[in-house]
């Protein structure tokens, strides 16, 4: 499956809500932009999960331009995707690499989003790259964690560094790093515990693991990603908020976009967070994996209606 492919099947849900209300909206004449339909409009950006903010932003520049107008359809569609790409634009965003030595990238979310899958569909990227890649099991109050990513690592055909049970992570991030060196590997994935109990220990704990592995490597972590979950929506833009703090994150990787109708939210997280959407997960394999690109999800969003 293309890169393109791939964005439509993910957005597939969130397109057919999308999509048949704006549709429902005009009539084959064509439809008066007025506070009626600004409220009907206003109503389908909200279903997407996209924000209050940006759906505002939205509606006003449809007033602005059209307001008391008869227009068709295509003409409005036209004015909310020039809004969005303008809302949505991010610098070119993929992996930051090291110029020597391996590439850390460190990843963190809380459990459930989607972290170790996440983890498994970037080794699979790096790997079709040519790349060898280590894997750093850091996620070690959850034992199922750690076990899932070996079977991962295994079946991806790269290496697994484990601590034993009850290990830091901090520990488990360092002999991972330790071996990518030593093995000339070019990119190791260190997981990171997806559950604490408060702001203050989240912080401590990453913390302990980006100075273990800056002993090491003094501008390491090159990346942290924070894996979030598409099909909760706005109810986990809060808890990333305290992951992006508190990790220092580089970029965002948008679990699930195939499993829920509010694609919208990659909207809200661009303004809210304001980090990068570098990949979006668009499926179960572990090729399911593809590089976001703002302008392409845009035009996505809405092919169907036109």
């Amino acid at each position: 499956m293309g890169l393109f492919d791939s964005i439509k099947q993910g957005l597939k849900k969130t397109k057919q809500v999308l999509n048949t209300d704006v549709r429902d909206l005009f009539k084959s004449e064509g439809r008066l932009i007025d506070e009626h339909f600004l409220d009907d409009l206003r109503a389908i950006l909200f279903k997407t999960d996209m924000g209050y903010e940006p759906t505002e932003e939205l509606v006003d520049e449809v007033a602005k331009s059209m307001r008391g107008r008869v227009v068709q359809m295509e003409d409005v569609i036209n004015v909310l995707k020039t809004k969005l790409k303008e809302l949505m634009a991010q610098d070119e965003s993929p992996i930051r690499f090291a110029d020597s030595g391996p590439s850390i990238i460190m990843v963190c979310g809380v459990n459930g989003a989607g972290k170790t899958t996440s983890i498994a569909k970037l080794a699979c990227m790096f790997r079709s790259e040519g790349k060898s890649v280590v894997l750093g099991a850091g996620d070690t109050f959850r034992a199922a964690a750690v076990e899932q990513l070996g079977i991962w690592a295994d079946r991806l055909g790269v290496e697994c560094v484990k601590g034993p049970e009850g290990a830091q992570p901090a520990t488990v991030a360092y002999q991972a790093v330790e071996h990518a060196i030593k093995s000339d590997a070019d990119v190791c994935i260190v997981d990171t515990a997806g559950r604490l109990q408060t702001q203050k220990n989240l912080m401590n704990e990453l913390t302990k693991i980006r100075d273990s592995i800056r002993k090491q490597i003094p501008d390491a972590p090159h990346e942290v990603l924070l894996v979030l979950d598409a099909t909760t929506g706005q109810n986990g833009i809060s808890q990333a908020n305290n992951f992006a703090e508190a990790a220092g994150c580089t970029g965002i990787v948008l679990a699930k976009l195939d499993g829920t109708a509010k694609g919208g939210v990659v909207v809200a997280i661009r303004q809210q967070i304001g980090l990068p959407v570098k990949y979006v997960g668009v499926g179960e394999k572990h090729e399911d994996l593809v590089l976001f690109n703002p302008d392409e999800f845009v035009d996505e969003m809405f092919d169907d209606a036109l």
